[in-house]
């Protein structure tokens, strides 16, 4: 019976990466379709509930996007044998 190279476990760095990346996409469109169509901010807050719900998800998804793509990058140049050891 042959056997089949074992693979070492993954780490989750490619899925932090990818969920990262999405959470800031998210975020960054939220931002943008803000700012654009749903008449921006100004020191009271945005324009419109359309503009508030942009904001709101917007100001959560950029942080944490940023977080999880972070520590996805770090795993990755870990694992890849740049950095720290």
């Amino acid at each position: 019976m042959p056997t089949q190279p074992i693979r070492p476990r993954s780490d989750g760095a490619r899925e932090l990466l990818i969920s990262g990346a999405l959470i800031l996409l998210v975020g960054a469109v939220a931002m943008a379709l803000l700012m654009t169509l749903f008449g921006g901010v100004n020191v009271e807050g945005a324009h419109s509930n359309s503009g508030w719900l942009a904001l709101i998800i917007g100001m959560m998804c950029l942080p944490f996007g940023g977080m999880l793509f972070l520590l996805g990058a770090a795993k990755w140049l870990r694992n890849h044998g740049i950095g720290p050891k």
